[in-house]
């Protein structure tokens, strides 16, 4: 690498410069602020766990997003977390060992050997929160919520809400004995949601007419509150579980909607991201002009059951980047200038008003000698100028 190639970094790692480093951090306290008042406790996971810690449970996933390196204190693998949940999930069922419901939140840098085709880079700051402890809807009607509640904290408008429940698919798929490289091919083309793959797979594989019927139509049950009414019919005479799916997704659905009518809403069944560890409803709500979801959630209830303490589990997770970025402007200019002075006491009565400023919860910019740089430079929109009576803060234009 030559020096002018010095200051290239990793494909998907980027560095935050101001102002946006600023909107993040605002945006940070913000969210925390919020969690804090609807009753989340923060907490701080490690950069750094022990593999077999952090690949268990909803985090088999993570395996080729995860840098891996060897402890050399006792030999044992470890990886730099590449996603917060599997580690909050371990501080509750271990660490914390609470009765009744957990509200845990967090806001931590995550690591990943390869971008996440859902979340961009490969330095993301992850900000969500879990819920454990409670399995009953109220649950995940609280996370929908708070999820939203977060979107329109970070200055998200038209928020688009896509509601999805797992566990019907995966009823569906246990009713049939598949290799794994059939099922496998099968999900996939279900999650392309392409229907020629599907009848293809479910032609070649399901012996069951119904079963077969109720998979190839599974892909085109999407959209709004008619969705519903499509399942039930179609589902009619199903197992209970799907039924009980369709009820979850109703009254989440109305929940919703009674609370942020300005959202719109939809329904997907056959959304199988997170299939790996999701148990129960999942969501994703999008914005305009973004191709991604700001923020994805579900149920995953027993995680914690490889920590030895099984849970239900329901929560959501964001990045703070990404997020950051729906701010129209940058921060407003918000500082005072102080000027260089050199003579006494003038100086020492300087250097007494700027403390006063700051402890005050003023931003100042002290002017070092020689500086070619100005107060817009530096984003000051007033100034310290020195009267007969002291130092006095002046608007730029005075």
């Amino acid at each position: 690498m030559t020096i002018a190639d010095r200051w290239l970094l990793p494909d998907g790692m980027d560095e935050v410069l101001p102002p946006q480093a600023t909107r993040m951090e605002q945006l940070r306290r913000a969210l925390l602020d919020l969690y804090y008042r609807w009753g989340y406790d923060l907490v701080m996971p490690p950069p750094v766990e022990f593999l077999d810690s952090l690949l268990t449970g909803i985090g088999t996933d993570l395996d080729l997003q995860t840098f891996k390196l060897t402890d050399q204190l006792t030999g044992r693998m470890m990886g730099a977390s590449a996603d917060v949940t599997p580690q909050v999930a371990r501080m509750d069922a271990h660490s914390l060992s609470r009765k009744g419901p957990a509200r845990l939140c967090y806001c931590n840098s995550v690591l990943r050997a390869q971008a996440d085709q859902y979340q961009g880079g490969r330095s993301p700051v992850q900000v969500g929160v879990e819920l454990f402890g409670h399995a009953g809807l109220e649950a995940d009607l609280e996370i929908l919520h708070l999820a939203l509640s977060s979107l329109t904290t970070a200055g998200a408008e038209e928020i688009h809400l896509a509601l999805g429940h797992i566990g019907i698919y995966r009823d569906l798929i246990s009713a049939v004995d598949l290799d794994p490289m059939s099922q496998r091919a099968l999900f996939e083309a279900i999650e392309r949601k392409s229907p020629g793959d599907v009848a293809k797979q479910v032609d070649k594989q399901i012996q069951d007419a119904q079963l077969a019927t109720l998979l190839k139509t599974l892909t085109t049950l999407h959209g709004g509150a008619q969705v519903l009414d499509e399942a039930r019919a179609l589902f009619a005479g199903a197992s209970d579980t799907i039924m009980t799916a369709l009820d979850q997704l109703q009254a989440l659905y109305q929940g919703v909607k009674d609370r942020y009518p300005e959202v719109t809403l939809y329904l997907d069944l056959a959304d199988l991201r997170g299939y790996q560890y999701h148990t129960g409803m999942t969501f994703a709500a999008y914005a305009p002009h973004y191709g991604q979801a700001l923020v994805k959630g579900g149920r995953y209830d027993d995680t914690g059951q490889v920590f030895g303490r099984a849970r239900p589990a329901t929560g959501f997770s964001m990045d703070l980047k990404l997020l950051a970025s729906l701010a129209e402007h940058p921060p407003a200019e918000d500082g005072i200038w102080a000027p260089v002075c050199e003579t006494e006491p003038a100086r020492q009565r300087l250097v007494e008003q700027i403390g006063r400023l700051r402890e005050a919860g003023e931003r100042i910019v002290q002017a070092l000698p020689g500086q070619s740089t100005g107060p817009a430079e530096h984003r000051c929109n007033r100034r310290l100028v020195e009267t007969k009576d002291g130092w006095h803060v002046s608007s730029l234009n005075e």
